[in-house]
């Protein structure tokens, strides 16, 4: 008879879920974190009464209720909508693209103004898009590629636009109504106490271990428990044997400043290829500028977003998804499927770029089988 039913390898939001789910359904859980905190990349840490987004801007957005309601078990949501700004070496664009980012780019003031400039600029692509920068200028025309999406495309993958697949940029959004909610989803907005308060709800009454790292001892940890839910890397839990999936990693600059504000937006995007910096945040516009008690902020937090190519000692964030990734991650599938009683989920475990929501939605629908299947 081992300890625990199960061993959750990860104290994100996959792993979170998983966890509170088979507890509830009175199987022995034990979650171990190779972080010193839980949360995984949507970590919030509180500086001067401002939630500070440790690894980057995380806006929750689902259009699926039952997640919507699942996670307000958990936390008290505001309701930020995300309306982020692109700088273009000083000219500042609304984003997504809409009538006001078209009066902007062109001074036209019509919807059909604008789809007749998008129009016009989309011809020079006349074949089937072969790479992303095709693929772009074909959605969107030329002005707004170069402008809005070459630079910041660039940096975010490392990568010339026209050596990326077209298939990365499947549609960009375009409405030609003046709609600067980046967001179409129905339920939308961010913990009022921050993601990390909402974790630990998820994980409250369950035994988590921090700063222990399960691929160091993967046999002593697996005579603990009769089932392993898996939620790193699946190439680092195979040691690489087939080779390394590629990821994308960020490097964040944070920095506490004496000023009530800083860039007046929670996100600004820095489109030109120069600036190094993908992105600035300015965390306190999450929470409308105010503290936990309702009070006006009097300083203020940023963080410079720098994306590079992910090596050993970096943290994973996204996964590149082109052709060969594809085709590598199918083969280490291949060993995960015959590898018993482990269970590879989440954004490394399956090598997915999940939103928050879908994560989420994954880690319900994979404990509802386990929980299933043993009854």
């Amino acid at each position: 008879m081992k300890r625990y039913d199960y061993l959750i390898v990860g104290a994100g939001l996959y792993g979170a879920v998983c966890a509170r789910e088979l507890t509830d359904a009175g199987k022995r859980v034990v979650v171990i974190e190779k972080r010193p905190w839980i949360g995984g990349n949507v970590y919030t840490e509180t500086v001067g009464g401002i939630h500070v987004h440790r690894y980057g801007a995380h806006i929750f957005h689902t259009g699926n209720k039952d997640v919507w309601d699942y996670v307000q078990r958990f936390a008290i949501f505001n309701r930020y909508t995300n309306s982020p700004v692109a700088n273009y070496r000083g000219e500042l664009y609304p984003l997504p693209f809409n009538m006001h980012t078209f009066n902007k780019m062109w001074g036209v003031v019509r919807p059909e103004e604008a789809r007749a400039k998008i129009e016009e600029q989309r011809r020079e692509i006349t074949k089937e898009p072969e790479n992303l920068e095709e693929q772009a200028i074909f959605l969107v025309g030329r002005d707004i590629y170069e402008k809005l999406v070459k630079g910041y495309t660039e940096k975010q993958w490392g990568r010339d636009c026209a050596a990326l697949p077209a298939f990365i940029i499947r549609r960009l959004p375009v409405r030609y109504t003046f709609d600067n909610s980046y967001f179409s989803d129905p339920y939308q907005g961010i913990p009022v106490a921050g993601y990390t308060g909402m974790v630990a709800g998820m994980l409250e009454g369950i035994e988590v271990r921090l700063n222990e790292d399960y691929l160091t001892d993967r046999e002593g940890w697996n005579a603990l428990a009769g089932k392993i839910i898996y939620t790193g890397a699946i190439d680092a839990y195979f040691d690489y044997r087939l080779g390394n999936l590629e990821y994308r990693s960020v490097r964040f600059e944070h920095e506490v400043l004496d000023t009530a504000n800083y860039q007046g937006n929670a996100v600004i995007n820095y489109t030109d290829r120069d600036t190094p910096w993908t992105r600035i945040i300015e965390h306190k516009w999450f929470q409308f500028g105010k503290d936990d008690a309702g009070n006006d902020l009097p300083g203020t937090v940023i963080s410079r977003e720098y994306s590079s190519e992910w090596k050993p000692g970096d943290e994973p964030c996204y996964p590149v998804n082109d052709r060969r990734n594809e085709g590598l991650y199918l083969q280490y599938k291949e060993l995960a499927d015959r590898e018993s009683g482990v269970i590879f989920g989440g954004r490394l475990g399956e090598y997915r770029y999940y939103d928050m929501d879908q994560a989420i939605a994954s880690a319900l629908n994979r404990a509802k089988k386990e929980i299933h299947n043993q009854v």
